[in-house]
């Protein structure tokens, strides 16, 4: 809906079509009127309602276009036209993105799993020295200094390294034997893990349902003011859809009228999935770019229809063109035409890039390369402690 120069309004798009039809073949003529509080309307503590809905009960308007979810607590105090079509609540926020991971050549395999591998490396290690301590005795060879010859050994041949030092005997080679199998099962593995994931790397979705979305910090939210989702969270037996209520950080109108501030990541919000297509629609035609996501989770699903005043004689002329609309699909079509541009964003955010894999950058190793740092600032205080430690025995 739009303001005119003369201060009177005009719809437009599927309800402004419907609306037009509808004053054609009943013969009407009609004022646009919007609420004061701009609301769509819920019941208030005092027994009223607020809103178009409110504007119903008190009969300032025969009916309110709308279009609204249909509850039980609605169908009480207005009639609602057969089903325009099934609709979803749901969260839509800004798009997720590629982003370089620091610890992300830990990820082709859990934490269990690494953890596992260290065990592995401390058992193997502990049993090469036990093995050349007890073979040494026994053939009279001693191995000097085998923790340090050990330890580096059983992790040169973990990395696919060539070892300087190798254990003499028969028992000692049959472990260096079954440890580079499993060594080059373990790092096969993980190299081709490792390296499909920085080619073809997997994005993040940080809220993909409702939950997500209170269990998160980074993003506020909003809810259409007076819509009945509000109602719906607030009420709700489920400790995080109260969540969802009590911690949102504001209100809105509707998403299409707080599209700018969606687009430019400023808050998430919930509200019905076709008008979060439409603003998906307007932010491609406009920037040419996809910035918004949908959340895969229908938080609510009802029918959507037009409200009525009881009893009014509009009701059930208004039904018959309605079904004839559904029957032909022109109502189908005038909905799509508000949403052409939309296939292009609802794919998922990997296939934003232009090719299937993508050139590795300097930030694809920014982990290795913080790591290999890491053991150069601890191996230079491990320097400077040995040459503390030689100082203090020199000087006694």
């Amino acid at each position: 809906m739009s303001a005119r120069d003369d201060g009177t309004y005009d719809v437009t798009g599927p309800i402004g079509n419907l609306l037009h039809t509808l004053a054609q073949k009943l013969k009407f003529r009609y004022e646009l009127v919007r609420p004061v509080d701009g609301q769509w309307g819920v019941a208030q503590p005092d027994g009223n309602w607020s809103g178009l809905l409110g504007m119903i009960i008190s009969k300032e308007v025969e009916f309110a276009l709308g279009p609204f979810f249909v509850s039980a607590q609605r169908a009480e105090i207005a009639d609602f036209t057969v089903a325009i079509h099934t609709d979803a609540q749901g969260v839509i926020t800004s798009r997720p993105t590629l982003e370089n991971d620091l610890s992300g050549f830990l990820k082709p395999f859990t934490l269990q799993l690494w953890f596992l591998v260290l065990v592995s490396v401390v058992c193997v290690a502990g049993v090469m020295m036990v093995l050349e301590v007890g073979e040494g005795r026994i053939f009279n060879d001693t191995t000097r200094h085998i923790t340090s010859k050990a330890g580096l050994w059983v992790l040169q041949t973990l990395a696919q390294e060539s070892s300087w030092w190798m254990p003499v005997h028969n028992s000692g080679r049959l472990l260096v034997a079954t440890w580079l199998v499993a060594s080059l099962v373990f790092m096969s593995s993980y190299s081709g893990i490792l390296t499909a994931m920085l080619t073809v790397p997997r994005v993040t979705i940080p809220i993909d349902s409702l939950r997500d979305l209170v269990a998160q910090s980074d993003m506020p939210w909003r809810l259409e003011k007076g819509a009945l989702m509000m109602t719906y969270l607030n009420e709700s037996e489920e400790d995080f859809k109260r969540r969802a209520f009590t911690g949102h950080s504001g209100t809105i109108p509707d998403c299409w009228t707080a599209r700018h501030g969606l687009v430019q990541a400023q808050f998430a919000a919930v509200c019905d999935k076709t008008t979060q297509k439409k603003v998906m629609s307007w932010d491609f035609s406009t920037t040419g770019q996809c910035h918004l996501y949908l959340a895969q989770e229908k938080v609510y699903t009802s029918m959507v229809s037009i409200a009525f005043q009881r009893n009014s004689p509009y009701l059930e002329p208004t039904n018959n063109i309605i079904q004839h609309l559904l029957d032909t699909g022109i109502l189908s079509q005038w909905l799509n035409n508000e949403l052409g541009n939309t296939s292009e964003c609802l794919k998922p955010p990997t296939a934003d890039r232009s090719q299937a894999t993508q050139p590795l950058s300097l930030g694809a190793f920014m982990g290795p390369v913080f790591m290999v740092l890491t053991g150069w600032l601890v191996a230079l205080v491990v320097l400077m402690l040995e040459c503390m430690i030689s100082a203090h025995t020199s000087a006694k």
